[in-house]
């Protein structure tokens, strides 16, 4: 995901944080923007890109 995300906002710093538990996790300028905890569920194809977008408007 995050060599697909890179090509896709070259002008975005995107950087993958190894993590235990179970943790996914997407913060964009210091906020959250999707947490598998919180939603109990990896994100959907295409979702983090939607949710990026989304944000950076």
């Amino acid at each position: 995901m995050e060599v697909e995300l890179k090509s896709k906002f070259e002008h975005v710093n995107i950087e993958l944080i190894s993590s235990g538990g179970g943790v996914f996790e997407v913060t964009l300028d210091n906020n959250l923007i999707f947490s598998k905890k919180a939603l109990e569920r990896f994100p959907d194809e295409g979702e983090v890109e939607k949710l990026i977008r989304e944000n950076l408007n």
